[in-house]
């Protein structure tokens, strides 16, 4: 597969309630063609949120954005754009990162975590010397990483967000 440069067009969720931030690198083919962040069927980001909350998953683009405004979560990915191979995070190249301080100024960040080592990284090159802000890293949610986390442990690692939560 080739290298394509994908131009982020998904906006943040945020409001002025939100408390913690989670980042992860670029949207996957599967969650441009969703128009929502974490779009791929198997991407278990949204069943760890739901158990963490004691909720149903939420399954399509408005009950996932109410359900991490209802729970003070803003959502975005650290890049604006970058020339990538699929969903291969180790295939980024030009990463140009996306413009964390609007929603820094306008909501009550308690906590920035990157949702992956590859998202954490590049917070940590790009964003961190511009916001100041410490981001802690969590382990990704794609299945790709399926073979190292299973959707206990992982729930487990992101129960870290409920202690900013208010």
């Amino acid at each position: 597969m080739e290298s394509s440069t994908i131009i982020h067009t998904i906006p943040p969720v945020y409001d002025r309630r939100s408390r913690v931030l989670l980042l992860g690198t670029m949207p996957s083919p599967k969650s441009r063609e969703a128009g929502f962040f974490y779009g791929h069927p198997q991407n278990r980001m949204w069943p760890v949120l739901a158990r963490l909350f004691g909720e149903e998953t939420p399954t399509d683009t408005e009950s996932r954005r109410r359900f991490l405004l209802l729970h003070q979560i803003a959502m975005w990915d650290v890049l604006s754009s970058c020339s990538i191979r699929g969903a291969d995070d180790s295939s980024i190249r030009d990463p140009v990162p996306n413009d964390l301080r609007p929603i820094l100024e306008q909501a009550p960040i308690a906590a920035i975590f990157c949702t992956g080592k590859k998202s954490f990284s590049l917070y940590n090159r790009y964003i961190r010397p511009v916001t100041g802000r410490e981001a802690f890293c969590l382990p990704s949610t794609s299945p790709a990483n399926c073979r190292n986390q299973n959707l206990e442990t992982l729930t487990d690692a992101y129960r870290a967000l409920l202690s900013f939560l208010g």
